[in-house]
């Protein structure tokens, strides 16, 4: 792992991790991998794969899990710095609200090629994330020209009146989220068309119901925005997407011979 704060000096994803040798959706995150690092300027090593799965195997983390059958029991942060070197961070994943509430802050400003990438310069999200701390929130949720982008550790998205599922534009500075695309056609086939959408606050206001996704959340619920009230949470986007989720969390393990 680079200490530089360049953002071009690695790419890195979160993953969720059975705590021995799995990785829940490791091509997709291994796809989005290689996609940031050419994007941020550097190729990634031949075999990044099957060392990062060999580098798992040499982790010995054992400690009971804190979170219920609804999340991953365990995260790794997966990295290749633009030397080549691969990095794994393990740690334990955390449990959430029965329903968030989050605040609003402003997005970092980075240049076209940066933005919508998991890279070397976090350190903006991180501050976002101590600011929900700070004000007893659960997240943080990005903001630029009051439309909402990214979530300090999450993709929102929203169920408006018109019965569509919105969520923040890539092109617009979101990261192009995983959990999204495990379950997107899920919640197509179940009667909620899922599209990228200028995410004003308007929008939000009037929207039906909103959820947070990520590779350690899964799927929750968010019922306040800025101490507002938006929607009524928990309904048909929430269990819909949960759903989805949770037979894509029982069926979507990889090891290195899945990839293979």
């Amino acid at each position: 792992m680079s200490d530089d704060s360049d953002p071009h000096c690695e790419a890195w994803s979160t993953v969720a991790w059975d705590g021995k040798n799995h990785l829940l959706a490791a091509d997709l995150h291994f796809d989005r991998l290689e996609r940031h690092a050419i994007r941020l300027g550097f190729n990634m090593p031949e075999d990044y794969r099957e060392r990062i799965f060999k580098e798992l195997d040499m982790i010995e983390f054992s400690e009971t899990p804190l979170v219920g059958h609804h999340q991953p029991p365990y995260l790794v942060k997966v990295g290749v710095t633009k030397k080549g070197e691969v990095f794994l961070i393990p740690r334990f994943n955390q449990p959430w609200s029965h329903i968030l509430s989050a605040i609003t802050v402003s997005a970092p400003k980075w240049n076209d090629k940066i933005r919508g990438t998991k890279h070397g310069d976090w350190q903006p999200y991180l501050d976002a994330r101590d600011m929900a701390l700070e004000n007893k929130v659960d997240i943080s949720l990005l903001v630029e020209n009051d439309s909402i982008i990214d979530g300090d550790r999450c993709m929102p998205i929203l169920l408006d009146l018109d019965g569509f599922a919105y969520h923040p534009r890539v092109e617009e500075g979101a990261v192009d989220s995983i959990t999204l695309e495990q379950i997107k056609q899920g919640m197509e086939d179940a009667g909620i068309p899922v599209r990228p959408a200028r995410m004003t606050i308007s929008l939000v206001l009037r929207a039906k119901e909103m959820i947070v996704l990520g590779s350690g959340m899964g799927v929750q619920s968010l019922g306040i925005i800025d101490g507002r009230k938006i929607g009524e949470p928990r309904g048909k986007l929430y269990e819909t997407a949960m759903s989805c989720w949770l037979e894509k969390l029982s069926s979507s393990w990889q090891s290195i011979e899945d990839l293979s």
